[in-house]
This record gives C-alpha cells, sequence and structure tokens, in this order.
C-alpha cells in the first residue's frame, strides 16, 4: 500500500508544481506560412482519377467509393502508366524542396533575395531623409 501512496504523492506534487502539460499544450502550433508538403505520385493520379470518375458517375456523392475505385485502378496501372505521374510528383518535390530552403532562411533570419535592402539601410536612409534641413548640399 505503501508504494500506491508514494506513486499518488507523486502525481499531486507534480500537478501542483505544474510539472504535467496537457496534449494541447505540448504540441507546438503550426505555422501557417509554412509550404505544404508535395502530394505522392499517387496522390497526382487521384487528382485526374477524380475528376474522370465524376464524369462518368455524376450521381455518385461517396468518397470513399472514389477513393478506393482510384486506388484498385493504381494498383492495375504498369510502371509506363505511373511514369507521368511520378515525375509530377518529382517535380512538386524539388519544387517544395526550394521553398522550404526559403521558409528555413526566413525562420533563421537569412537575408531575403527578394529584398534589396536590408533593415538597417532602410533606416539609415529614413535617419537621412527626416533631416533635410540639417544637410547641406556644396
Amino acid at each position: 500500500m505503501k508504494g500506491g501512496k508514494t506513486r499518488a504523492v507523486s502525481k499531486k506534487s507534480e500537478s501542483k508544481l505544474g510539472v504535467k502539460m496537457t496534449k494541447k499544450e505540448k504540441k507546438a502550433a503550426k505555422d501557417p506560412n509554412k509550404p505544404k508538403r508535395p502530394p505522392s505520385a499517387f496522390f497526382v493520379f487521384m487528382e485526374d482519377f477524380r475528376k474522370q470518375y465524376k464524369e462518368k458517375h455524376p450521381s455518385n456523392k461517396s468518397v470513399a467509393a472514389v477513393g478506393k475505385a482510384g486506388g484498385d485502378k493504381w494498383k492495375s496501372l504498369t510502371e509506363g502508366e505511373k511514369a507521368p505521374y511520378v515525375a509530377e510528383a518529382e517535380k512538386r518535390k524539388e519544387a517544395y524542396e526550394r521553398n522550404m530552403e526559403a521558409y528555413n532562411r526566413k525562420l533563421a533570419g537569412g537575408a531575403d533575395d527578394d529584398s534589396d535592402k536590408s533593415k538597417s539601410e532602410v533606416n539609415d536612409e529614413d535617419e537621412e531623409g527626416s533631416g533635410g534641413e540639417e544637410e547641406d548640399d556644396d
């Protein structure tokens, strides 16, 4: 019984000290500016397949039916038939990696390639421009 009491006491003391955190507190907030992960070849295929399926079956409202039919079709495709979707997925992955590099540079505080001037240069120009009466051009 002493073992049970010590555990209960330790849990109480932890909760009083605020050591335990809820799942919401543990989970980091998502950045809305972070680029989305690229779709796999299957999901690139499904973009086209959904359009075709809806044209053939306009009355079907079941997402599960479309997904199941798409999965079956994907499995029946040969490597050659899958190749354009794989190529498109690779292209999107490369674009995602470039976007992530730019995003990570921005987070790290690196200079943007888009901006011509750094913040210090902009501040220096503001200071010089505001004192127009003090400066005389000879």
